[in-house]
C-alpha cells in the first residue's frame, strides 16, 4: 500500500518535502524504527483516545508511552484508550494499527508532546505496515502547529 491518500495530500497543501523509508512488515513502532534503521526517538507514533468530547490523538515518540492519567488532567478530561475497530473509518486509507500522526489531516483534535520538539528529523507512519515517512523535524512540527504541546509521556 502506497503513503495513504489523505497523508499526501496534508503534505503537499502544505509544501513540506517527504520521503519514503520502505522497511519489512512490522507490528509494533519498536519494531518499525529497527526495522526501518532509525531512532526510536525520531519516529513519531499516534495513539488515539476517547471521551464524552470526542476523539484525542496523542503524538509521541515510539520509544514512549502516554501518561493517560497526566494527559487527561492537563487537558481536564477523561479520557480512554480507543478502540483501533471503532476509529478504523476515520483512517480508511490507512490499515489498523498503522495510523499516521497527523490528526489534523483527518480531522482529529491532537496534542504533541515536547519529547519531539528539536528533533533533526521525524519519521512516521505512512498509512501502511510497510513504509514510513520523513520530513524534517521543524516542518513536522510547523504542519501540527494549531495541535496543543505539552509534556505528557515518559
Amino acid at each position: 500500500m502506497p503513503v495513504a491518500k489523505t497523508v499526501m495530500t496534508y503534505l503537499q497543501s502544505h509544501q513540506i518535502p517527504y520521503a519514503v523509508v520502505p522497511h519489512r512488515r512490522t507490528l509494533s513502532s519498536r519494531e518499525t524504527a529497527a526495522a526501518a534503521h532509525v531512532s526510536a526517538e525520531c519516529l513519531a507514533k499516534a495513539v488515539v483516545f476517547w471521551d464524552r468530547q470526542g476523539y484525542l490523538m496523542a503524538v509521541v515518540p515510539s520509544d514512549r508511552h502516554v501518561g493517560v492519567d497526566s494527559l487527561s488532567d492537563k487537558l481536564g478530561r477523561q479520557l480512554v484508550l480507543a478502540d483501533e475497530s471503532r476509529i478504523a473509518p476515520v483512517f480508511k486509507d490507512c490499515d489498523l494499527g498503522a495510523i499516521p500522526p497527523l490528526g489534523p489531516a483527518y480531522g482529529m483534535e491532537t496534542i504533541v508532546d515536547d519529547s519531539l520538539v528539536g528533533l533533526a528529523e521525524v519519521y512516521f507512519e505512512a498509512g501502511d505496515h510497510e513504509e514510513l515517512v520523513r520530513v524534517d523535524g521543524e516542518q513536522f512540527l510547523r504542519i501540527l502547529n494549531q495541535a496543543r504541546h505539552g509534556q505528557f509521556s515518559h
